[in-house]
């Protein structure tokens, strides 16, 4: 059976781009997100991937531009659905929201095809998302500093849960976050359409980063392979979870040394960071509240009193 996602169009055995159709730019031009349906010559199940929701999150097109070219669709069971650019507006001037009405476009799920620009990208996408067996939504820590990992938005009491922490763990980032996310995310809207999604967090950089690239590239790979797409043993190795964020900012202005590398295991009192004043005079020292994981720090040294400074993950375990 041909498969077609906007103007890419698939028989079995073949793969396809075209432009998926969101709307009209302010001087009448056609808006056509970038994407690409790989039909396998086998039938199996549907994978859905996306990357840049937000639009200075590049690592998962970094992931998209390497996994793409390199499955061969006549190997193939099942088909692959990708949406390359998800906020193209944002992609366009490099910013984490939709500029044309200044709306954070993984917070408009499922959106709506008579709504404003966000929600008629969304409700487009989720056309076809929601359509796959599995979802894999891509992001990163926007330009912060942060570990590469995966997370579960669906809640704990959710039906899919257990089937969105087995993706998760396919995956293996190393890291899972399992918190419920906010109304209108991708990762919390589409398990209640019945399908398993996640959220792979592949750390934080301004444009690319390598390591985090790679690392996105072998979970897809990986999903792949666990789920049937492709020929190939996966193992499942144990994952750090944790199921929240404490977040610290900073007591006083100045410049912050931190004290801990991203990845550390953190306990009670121990101190996160110090914040200076432009001649080494320590102004303030932040200590965790409780034992965790330090999983995400700003990038910029300079900080006003109570901006945002880092955040640990607490209530770890393994799974």
């Amino acid at each position: 059976m041909t498969i077609s996602l906007g103007t890419a169009s698939a028989a079995p055995g073949e793969s396809d781009t075209g432009r998926l159709d969101v709307g009209d730019t302010r001087d009448g031009s056609s808006v056509g997100l970038p994407v690409a349906v790989i039909n396998g010559a086998d039938d199996g199940k549907r994978l859905y991937l996306q990357a840049v929701s937000d639009g200075d999150e590049l690592n998962g097109l970094g992931v998209i531009r390497r996994v793409v070219p390199k499955i061969d669709p006549t190997e193939l069971s099942g088909s692959i659905l990708v949406v390359g650019i998800v906020n193209y507006f944002g992609f366009q001037v490099a910013e984490h929201r939709n500029p044309i009405d200044d709306r954070k476009l993984n917070r408009t799920f499922p959106g709506d095809h008579n709504g404003s620009s966000s929600e008629r990208i969304t409700a487009a996408v989720f056309d076809a998302a929601k359509t796959a067996d599995y979802i894999l939504d891509l992001h990163q820590g926007s330009t912060s500093r942060m570990i590469d990992e995966v997370r579960v938005r669906c809640g704990r009491r959710h039906g899919l849960h257990s089937e969105c922490l087995k993706l998760a763990k396919v995956f293996d980032c190393g890291h899972v976050l399992d918190q419920k996310g906010p109304e209108g995310q991708l990762a919390r809207v589409a398990p209640d359409e019945g399908v398993p999604t996640i959220d792979p967090e592949l750390g934080g950089a301004v444009g690319f980063d390598e390591t985090s690239i790679q690392r996105g590239v072998d979970g897809v790979f990986n999903v792949l392979r666990y789920y049937g797409f492709l020929d190939g043993d996966v193992s499942t190795n144990r994952q750090t979870r944790a199921k929240r964020f404490d977040q610290y900012g900073a007591p006083a202005g100045g410049i912050v040394d931190f004290r801990v590398e991203l990845g550390a295991r953190v306990s009670a009192g121990d101190t996160l960071f110090e914040v200076t004043d432009p001649f080494g005079r320590i102004e303030a020292s932040v200590t965790a509240d409780t034992d965790g994981v330090f999983w995400r720090s700003r990038r910029l040294p300079q900080v006003a009193t109570g901006e945002y400074v880092c955040s640990v993950g607490t209530n770890v375990d393994s799974y």
